[in-house]
């Protein structure tokens, strides 16, 4: 079978349905989804994150320094998290 690639993020513009079907299929599936957009947070296409909602994945976006600060705290309270972080 083909591995699957995941296609390049360089900014909040390339955050797509697309882009995210790597955190679709992460075993056991995560509960919460915290995007880092940069220095400012940045807001996604509305599809995206209703579509991420409908495979029961929450999404949070936030700056990215916050989004460090969010994953570690759900760390820490034991979710079922994961982060997809643009550097600042």
């Amino acid at each position: 079978s083909t591995p699957a690639v995941s296609p390049q993020v360089g900014s909040h513009r390339d955050i797509s349905h697309e882009s995210l079907s790597l955190f679709r299929l992460l075993e056991p599936q995560i509960e919460i989804l915290v995007l880092g957009t940069g220095d400012r947070v940045e807001r996604l296409h509305p599809a995206t994150l209703k579509q991420m909602r409908e495979c029961g994945i929450a999404v949070e976006v936030q700056d990215t320094a916050n989004a460090c600060a969010t994953f570690n705290f759900l760390m820490n309270e034991r979710r079922i998290v994961a982060a997809g972080l643009i550097p600042p």
